[in-house]
């Protein structure tokens, strides 16, 4: 049986750097016809835009590299994720400090940030979702390549 990896990716609203991983990531498994391998998501830490659809500039910022996120709405994590997936992927460290007020406790070493030895920047304030984009595509390539070791 083959292992299948199941990955959260977490931001503060769901509307701009979680989703844009979450369908990077997804865009690139699908390239490598790896699908039937993966179970990716991303989720709010806060309730503020539950239900909204991902922010127009970041969708666009998808769209111009051909990839759809039309069917993304916010939701927020919820303590019952932690025995649902293998990693959850924060944009920042102060994602990781709201997670940890959800789930507790992290007994599993599974929560960590998306870019190891720095935060993804907020493109809600800078404005940068070009380089909100590189970032991610950045750590979700690194991921992968970890993954599939």
């Amino acid at each position: 049986m083959i292992k299948k990896f199941k990955i959260m990716f977490v931001c503060h609203g769901n509307i701009c750097r979680s989703p844009m991983a979450e369908f990077i990531l997804k865009s690139r498994v699908a390239r490598a016809g790896l699908e039937e391998q993966f179970q990716i998501a991303s989720c709010a830490t806060s309730r503020e835009e539950i239900g909204n659809p991902v922010y127009p500039p970041a969708k666009a910022e998808l769209a111009k590299h051909g990839i759809s996120c039309d069917e993304k709405h916010a939701v927020q994590l919820q303590k019952s994720d932690y025995d649902n997936y293998d990693l959850f992927l924060c944009m920042d460290s102060w994602n990781i400090t709201n997670v940890m007020l959800i789930f507790r406790q992290d007994p599993d070493h599974k929560l960590q940030r998306l870019l190891p030895d720095r935060d993804v920047a907020d493109p809600w304030y800078t404005g940068r979702f070009d380089i909100a984009y590189q970032d991610i595509d950045a750590g979700c390539s690194a991921l992968l390549k970890k993954l599939l070791k």
